[in-house]
């Protein structure tokens, strides 16, 4: 992801406005260029001072007298940004910009935008709801707008209903794969697994292991960022779902195998990212087994193999977590599950891997060239991944 992408963050009377602070900084910390456009409305909730304190840049607020970025602000705002975005989007605002009014900096500068826009509406839910409202969304849905949300719950006023702004992070997620439209695996279709399955004993134990589903999350992530349409087939974690991403829940490996198979169909790159079992129980209990003086004895069978059963027209991307012999025993699953890559790191490691947010990695391919990784970030090792998958892909 060599391009450097830029969003314009648009501002509006809301009560919401503060959470566009959070917005700003979490687009800067993900690497994008933020630039912020307030209306004066808006100024009334949060200060200016917020945004350039966070950005080190100017916060547009007037038409006229914004020298910073050019004689003509509206036009020069819009002229180098890739996608504007409206957080929050009040009930005026949205009128504005779907009746083409422009006397504030929001309105006239969208107006003069030829990009993807996107609006995250904010407001009282009988506002929302009011005829003339709905209205003005629908006309920016035909005109190919993107409205994130709103969702539902509890107001500022004390009510209860639709009109709360989306979460930052849905909010982050729909716009970064606005922006990665025009990405290197822009219509592809990639399929992710990830976290750990789960085979029953008996309806309460199950065989498990300790992955998080935070390597599989970030690579489904990464992604979609690229342009790709991700389908993620996760077994249990305690994460949430990725914004933008079409997700399958799935507990045991049968249930994966049979969702990734599907899956599979109409995609070109699978990333088996996920901690599939490699046995479970023979038999598992319909009741809780209760304990008891003597020992326990489970017979334990073979679960399907994926990656080995799926094969055709498909890049194959594999991950082994390995205790010993790290490369040997990868380059001995590169081989035998015919894959086009695979990902290697050591288990044993204190500060990387399960649970953790970073990762020390190994990548082979299927020539055998091998790339040693620092230790770095889960999503920059993602990161790292796919720009072989692109290679590989051309």
């Amino acid at each position: 992801m060599s391009k450097k992408r830029s969003i314009l963050l648009g501002v509006t009377g809301s009560i919401a406005a503060y959470k566009a602070a959070e917005l700003a900084r979490e687009f800067s910390r993900q690497g994008v260029e933020v630039r912020v456009m307030m209306t004066p409305a808006a100024t009334r909730f949060v200060s200016p001072l917020t945004f350039e304190a966070l950005l080190t840049i100017p916060v547009i607020t007037d038409i006229f007298n914004n020298s910073t970025v050019g004689p003509i602000p509206h036009v020069s705002l819009s002229a180098d940004v890739d996608a504007i975005l409206i957080a929050p989007a009040s009930a005026d605002a949205i009128a504005r910009i779907a009746h083409g009014l422009a006397d504030d900096i929001v309105s006239c500068t969208t107006l003069a935008f030829d990009g993807p826009v996107l609006i995250a509406p904010a407001m009282h839910h009988k506002m929302y709801l009011n005829v003339a409202t709905q209205a003005n969304i629908a006309i920016l849905r035909e005109r190919g707008v993107t409205v994130i949300g709103p969702e539902s719950g509890e107001l500022a006023s004390g009510g209860h209903g639709a009109g709360r702004l989306s979460p930052v992070e849905t909010i982050i997620g729909c716009t970064l794969k606005t922006l990665g439209k025009s990405g290197d695996l822009a219509c592809r279709t990639v399929v992710v697994t990830a976290g750990g399955t789960q085979e029953p004993i008996d309806p309460v134990r199950c065989i498990t292991n300790r992955s998080s589903g935070k390597m599989g999350y970030a690579i489904a992530e990464a992604c979609r960022d690229r342009g790709a349409s991700v389908v993620l087939i996760s077994a249990p974690t305690a994460l949430p779902p990725p914004p933008g991403i079409q997700i399958h829940g799935v507990r045991t490996a049968q249930e994966m195998f049979e969702a990734t198979q599907a899956a599979v169909q109409h995609a070109e790159v699978l990333i088996m990212a996920a901690a599939v079992a490699d046995y479970r129980p023979a038999t598992p209990a319909h009741q809780k087994i209760k304990k008891g003086d003597e020992s326990l004895t489970i017979e334990l069978e073979r679960t399907v193999d994926i990656l080995g059963s799926l094969q055709g027209e498909l890049l194959r991307v594999g991950f082994a977590a390995e205790s010993s012999d790290l490369e040997r025993n990868a380059r001995a699953k590169l081989s035998a599950k015919g894959l086009d890559l695979i990902v290697a790191n050591d288990i044993t490691a204190t500060d990387a891997g399960f649970n953790s947010e970073s990762n020390r990695v190994t990548i082979i391919d299927r020539d055998g060239a091998v790339e040693r990784l620092p230790l770095l970030p889960k999503r920059e090792v993602a990161d790292r991944v796919l720009d072989r998958v692109v290679q590989l892909l051309s």
